[in-house]
């Protein structure tokens, strides 16, 4: 089954405990990004209130109780996309509440695929898919796999360390 606009945003928001994204690829394009990525890669200043929205919303899953994570998998080189996230994006997500953790694919991928999901309360898991340029196809729910996804977040979490320890290592 495949979710999207108000079905997509009420399936994500009705989670009671945890989300958990598995995040694989080495770029994603989004139109409502272009124009600040661009910037970023002119060098320009983040804009006051990068990603506001994505925080707020994330402020209030942490409030009322419930967390919210992921592993974003790289690889090094890390793409400008990459570079992107790790400077304007998963600070502000990290600073509002979000456990963000990064999987050095490098060397060895442990086994994690290039598959993106989410995975609502260990039961619900919603793959989204993505063009070879990072264009996002659909999200699809595929809840008979949360049983793999479960095993595949506990191994993306062993393998990962908490961003601003990577960055540390690698900055």
């Amino acid at each position: 089954m495949l979710l999207d606009g108000e079905s997509w945003r009420r399936h994500f928001d009705g989670f009671r405990r945890d989300a958990f994204r598995l995040e694989a690829q080495p770029a994603y394009t989004m139109p409502r990004e272009a124009e600040n990525l661009a910037r970023f890669l002119r060098g320009e200043p983040k804009p006051e209130g990068h990603n506001a929205a994505w925080h707020q919303r994330v402020r209030g899953f942490v409030s009322s109780g419930r967390t919210i994570g992921r592993v974003r998998v790289v690889r090094r080189p890390l793409t400008d996309y990459q570079r992107y996230q790790f400077a304007w994006g998963i600070p502000g997500n990290i600073a509002a509440g979000e456990d963000i953790r990064i999987l050095d694919a490098t060397e060895e991928d442990h086994g994690i695929p290039d598959q993106d999901w989410w995975m609502f309360d260990e039961v619900s898991v919603v793959h989204l898919n993505f063009r070879p340029d990072g264009t996002q196809v659909n999200r699809e729910l595929v809840d008979e796999r949360a049983v793999e996804c479960q095993e595949l977040k506990r191994s993306a979490i062993e393998h990962s360390v908490p961003f601003f320890d990577y960055l540390k290592e690698h900055g």
